[in-house]
């Protein structure tokens, strides 16, 4: 899966992971197609969800694979997923983010963008998601622009799930998509 090493310890966990964060990494890496193209995989996505008017990669797609993993894991993701926002109706409230919770920021310019907690630093939350850089991957996003932290619902709530505290890797997300 190649990831970087301050997230290398997500492919050694000795707890199970949550369904979703293991979902989403079995993605890791995957990219948008280079210039007017689409990737198949992204396209084939909003096929399988029924979302017919997602039509191009170009398009924002960190709800698409959010309600793509969600699906995947037995999870009922909310209505008109794509729009990153909504998914602060996802799951409950979460007072303390944590392994596996789904985090909704605010985006600069207006809009929104959604991810997966895998950490924190004492300036960001470290946010494995989609379209971040164009790709399935792990960015950086400043504590100050969450907007919430849903908690997936769970029978038996994973070992798990917890606070990851974890050193500053790399620069802030700044305009995800």
């Amino acid at each position: 899966m190649n990831l970087p090493p301050a997230y290398a310890w997500l492919e050694s966990e000795a707890s199970p992971l949550p369904k979703m964060i293991a979902g989403a990494l079995s993605f890791y890496g995957l990219h948008e197609a280079p210039g007017g193209k689409d990737n198949s995989v992204i396209l084939g996505w909003a096929k399988e969800l029924n979302l017919p008017n997602y039509k191009s990669d170009d398009t924002p797609w960190c709800g698409l694979f959010m309600a793509k993993i969600a699906k995947d894991a037995g999870k009922v993701y909310p209505g008109a997923p794509l729009w990153a926002r909504n998914w602060m109706l996802f799951g409950s409230a979460s007072a303390t983010p944590m392994l596996g919770d789904v985090l909704v920021f605010n985006r600069p310019g207006g809009g929104g963008h959604v991810g997966l907690y895998v950490g924190e630093d004492a300036d960001a939350f470290h946010v494995l998601g989609g379209n971040e850089g164009d790709a399935v991957s792990i960015v950086r996003m400043a504590r100050a622009r969450l907007l919430a932290a849903r908690r997936p619902a769970y029978r038996v709530q994973p070992a798990s799930v917890r606070v990851i505290k974890l050193a500053p890797s790399g620069a802030l997300s700044t305009n995800e998509g």
